[in-house]
C-alpha cells in the first residue's frame, strides 16, 4: 500500500512520521526549509516527551513519487484548488483521495441523496477544480482531530489527539476505508470508519465556524471568548444558524450548542488557527469555515444573519491585512 501525505506540515508531518515509524510505504509532499530539513536530517517527531527521528521519502514534486493507493490531503482548504493539476502524477486508476481538510468539504453533496445530490460548492471549490480534477468518486472523507505544530523546519511537535475519523460519502464501510483504517491503526493512530461522516464534520465545524472568526476579530483566546457574555452570545447564534442548516440536510448533533461552547472554554487559553494565521501573515481559512456555511444556507433558503455579519467583518479584516 503506497500512501502519500500531500501537505506535510504539522498534521501531515505528524501522520507521516507515525506511518513511517510503523514501516508503511509513505511519502511526503512538502516545500521550503521544512522539506530541506527532512531530506537532510529526517523528520523528527516530539511526542509525549520523547523524540523520534524517521527517514522519510519527501519531495516538492509529485512526479518524483508516482501513482499512489492513497493521497491524504492535509493542506488548508484554500490551498488545494491551485495544486490539483500538480497532484495529477500521484493519481492512478484506483487512487483514493483522502480529504483531511477543515470546513465544509467540496464533495459534501456527492452521494448525499435528496434534491441537492451533486450540488457543487463554489466557496470551497471555485470553478469545480477539485470536482473535475480529482473526481468525487475517489474521495474518502476524513475528520482530523490531532493538534500539532512545526516548531522548526523538520521538527513536528504533537500536542494532543490522535484520531482521524474516516467515512465514505455514501456511508458504506468500504474495503478502501477499512484498509486505510488498519494502516493508520498499525501506526498507533485512531482511525474509526464512520457511517455518518458528515455528522462529525459538522460537530468540528460548529466550533471552527464561530470561534475562529471571533478570535481573529477580537484577538481573544478560546477561554475568554467562550466566557465573555457578548462574544459567547454571538458564537451561540452562529452555531444555532448552522445547526438549522445542518439538520435540514439530515445531520444529527450528538451534543447541544451550550455543551459545545463549554467544550471550547475547557480548551483554555488557546489561540485559534485563524488568529494564528492573522498574527503570522498567512492566508486565513475563511471560505471553508464560514463562507461555506453561508453558501449552504442560501442553497436551502435558510437565513444566516449572524454568520453574514461576522463573515463580512472577518473578510474585511483579512483583506486589510492582505490575507484574503
Amino acid at each position: 500500500m503506497k500512501i502519500c501525505v500531500f501537505g506535510a506540515g504539522a498534521i501531515g508531518g505528524y501522520m507521516g512520521a507515525k506511518l513511517a515509524e510503523a514501516g508503511a510505504d509513505v511519502s511526503l509532499v512538502a516545500r521550503g526549509p521544512h522539506l530541506k530539513a527532512m531530506r537532510e536530517n529526517g523528520l523528527k517527531l516530539i511526542e509525549d516527551g520523547s523524540e523520534t527521528i524517521v527517514q522519510v521519502t519527501a519531495s516538492e514534486n509529485p512526479a518524483d513519487l508516482g501513482p499512489q493507493d492513497y493521497v491524504i490531503v492535509t493542506l488548508k482548504a484554500h490551498s488545494v484548488p491551485p495544486v490539483v493539476d500538480k497532484m495529477q502524477p500521484l493519481i492512478g486508476e484506483n487512487t483514493t483521495i483522502v480529504s483531511g481538510v477543515n470546513g465544509v468539504p467540496w464533495w459534501y453533496f456527492h452521494k448525499s441523496g435528496g434534491e441537492h445530490e451533486g450540488t457543487r460548492l463554489q466557496t470551497v471549490d471555485p470553478g469545480d477544480k477539485q470536482w473535475n480534477g480529482f473526481g468525487p468518486d475517489r474521495v474518502l472523507g476524513c475528520v482530523v482531530y490531532p493538534a500539532a505544530e512545526v516548531i522548526e523546519p523538520g521538527i513536528v511537535k504533537h500536542i494532543e489527539g490522535n484520531r482521524f475519523s474516516l467515512g465514505e460519502p455514501d456511508g458504506s464501510k468500504s474495503e478502501r476505508a477499512t484498509a486505510l483504517s488498519k494502516a493508520l491503526t498499525a501506526a498507533g493512530l485512531k482511525a474509526p470508519v464512520r457511517p455518518k461522516i458528515r455528522d462529525e464534520i459538522w460537530v468540528k465545524l460548529w466550533g471552527n465556524l464561530s470561534f475562529n472568526p471571533i478570535s481573529a476579530l477580537t484577538h481573544a483566546t478560546l477561554d475568554v471568548l467562550c466566557n465573555d457574555a457578548g462574544t459567547r452570545a454571538v458564537a451561540r447564534n452562529m452555531m444555532l444558524e448552522a445547526q438549522t442548516i445542518a439538520e435540514k440536510l439530515g445531520v444529527k448533533f450528538p451534543i447541544d450548542v451550550d455543551r459545545r461552547i463549554e467544550g471550547g472554554a475547557e480548551v483554555g487559553a488557546h489561540r485559534t488557527s485563524m488568529l494564528q494565521d492573522l498574527d503570522t501573515g498567512r492566508p486565513m481559512e475563511i471560505d471553508a469555515l464560514v463562507a461555506s456555511v453561508q453558501e449552504l444556507g442560501r442553497i436551502i433558503d435558510t437565513p444566516t444573519p449572524t454568520i453574514d455579519t461576522v463573515l463580512a467583518l472577518v473578510q474585511l479584516r483579512a483583506k486589510v491585512a492582505g490575507l484574503y
